[in-house]
């Protein structure tokens, strides 16, 4: 007897230590991905990789009026504005989309040095310059692009900058050079090697001349890179991050592997509290909008946006609209159910409260007031949810059912379905339904055995307190009696 007592609480301590381990696996696995996140480098890029969203979003409305996904509209606008009647449209879209690597190295190289408290601007402007200093400074033509050329004839224009490089082509480049950029500015600021004025100079010219120490460096560095890119391998630093880092790390990306990866780690990383869009979506938007922009060279030429022609099926418009509307988790499809069957007041009220901020794809109110964070009941559906609605998606492209999004994207408040609509017609708009009848099923059972249980301490919670206030009248008048004796 004493022998299988010592056996049982031998396993016992066994699984509390096993439990333990995976705890402490678990706790350090998150504590690592929140060091990450709050890293120099990655913080910068996410908020150096925000300020191109004026331009991205201006010129995705400009790019919709003039591909509004209506059958005739074109031949509409032709018909009663005439067959220029876009091109104003189309030259905000080309002054946005095709300098967007220009935008992030400028954003990037700003955020890295306000961050460190330091001048911002210096550092962003010499981003800029870094990044035209190793781009290519001519362009090639040929019989396709010049028919003056004779056919098999080539040349070679300098003294251009290509809008090839400036824009989804030239992102790795931008954000390495904005790096690089804003680190070299801030070590040089932190270590007083700079030109200093008297306190009386106005700031705008002090800061010019603090910031020409860390130029010249910058500078001398990115003509140093690009001799050496040129002479040695006949390209420019641009090209050469393009074909040996981008492609790879976007053909890595855009496949069913990547598309899992990337839906389940911002799943769970909210389910842990860290917000797992802007952790994620911060490296990886940069990625995936080069793929969108890649998608959009291919309609602009006429081309059909396959694979096989260098078109890529994931970009942002599928995070933002397909695997996460309504919020990470698509949690709108949970607020949907919860209001079908809910009888505790604690989910009766949240739903009630965060059903209109859900509309516009908000969810904090639900995430962190049910809340979900955290919450054993509900971390299946909230991880399901998000990969079935990416293999739906993504499905629908791979067999050709709904075409690859281009550089045109809505804004994130944009409610469902409409934001379906506009990305990709009525084929959208009908995966978005389907998509949310789906979340509405698979979020029912659990919500509801969320509910029956918050509800059962509800009541009991109820019951004690009508206890405790029937004996403290019990109790008063035990008091009050010998009194009126």
């Amino acid at each position: 007897m004493w022998r299988v007592e010592v056996r049982h609480r031998r396993r016992t301590l066994e699984k509390s230590k096993g439990g333990f381990q995976m705890k402490d696996f678990a706790e350090k696995l998150l504590n690592g991905f929140i060091r990450f996140a709050s890293t120099k480098a990655v913080t910068a890029l996410k908020d150096g990789f925000v300020l191109t969203m004026p331009a991205t979003l201006v010129g995705s409305l400009f790019m919709l009026l003039a591909n509004l996904p209506f059958d005739g509209y074109t031949d509409f606008m032709n018909k009663y504005l005439g067959e220029n009647w876009n091109v104003g449209l189309n030259q905000v879209s080309a002054g946005t989309f095709n300098i967007l690597a220009l935008i992030i190295a400028v954003g990037i190289g700003y955020a890295y040095a306000r961050n460190e408290k330091q001048d911002g601007i210096s550092s962003g402007l010499l981003a800029l310059i870094s990044f035209i200093i190793l781009s290519p400074s001519s362009l090639a033509i040929d019989n396709s692009t010049v028919p003056e050329l004779a056919k098999g004839k080539s040349a070679e224009v300098a003294n251009v900058i290509s809008t090839s490089w400036t824009g989804g082509n030239g992102v790795i480049t931008a954000i390495i050079v904005g790096l690089i950029t804003g680190l070299i500015f801030t070590k040089c600021m932190k270590h007083n090697l700079r030109i200093k004025l008297p306190e009386a100079v106005p700031e705008g010219v002090s800061n010019a001349f603090s910031a020409m120490i860390p130029g010249f460096i910058v500078v001398l560095c990115s003509a140093v890179v690009y001799h050496l890119c040129k002479v040695f391998g006949g390209v420019s630093f641009t090209e050469l991050i393009f074909k040996i880092l981008q492609i790879p790390m976007q053909n890595l990306t855009d496949n069913w592997a990547g598309a899992i990866i990337i839906t389940l780690l911002i799943s769970v990383l909210f389910w842990c509290g860290i917000h797992g869009p802007n952790v994620v979506m911060g490296i990886m938007a940069p990625l995936l909008t080069a793929n969108s922009l890649a998608n959009q060279s291919l309609m602009d030429a006429g081309k059909a946006v396959t694979v096989a022609n260098g078109g890529h099926i994931l970009t942002p418009q599928i995070i933002d609209c397909f695997v996460k509307f309504g919020g990470t988790g698509i949690t709108i499809g949970m607020l949907i159910a919860a209001l079908m069957v809910a009888r505790s007041s604690q989910i009766k009220e949240i739903s009630k409260l965060s059903i209109v901020p859900g509309i516009f794809n908000i969810n904090e109110p639900v995430i962190f007031g049910l809340p979900i964070v955290f919450n054993p009941f509900l971390l299946i559906p909230f991880i399901l949810v998000p990969l079935i609605s990416m293999v739906i998606t993504y499905g629908a492209m791979a067999i050709g059912f709904l075409a690859p999004f281009g550089a045109v994207q809505v804004p994130w408040t944009t409610p469902v379905v409409i934001s379906g609509f506009l990305l990709g017609g009525w084929k959208a708009a009908l995966i978005q339904i389907i998509i949310l009848v789906i979340s509405v099923a698979i979020y029912f059972p659990f919500i509801k055995k969320q509910d029956a249980v918050l509800y059962a301490q509800e009541q009991a919670n109820a019951q004690e307190e009508s206890v405790d206030a029937e004996k403290g009248g019990e109790a008063a008048t035990a008091v009050a009696e010998p009194v009126k004796a």
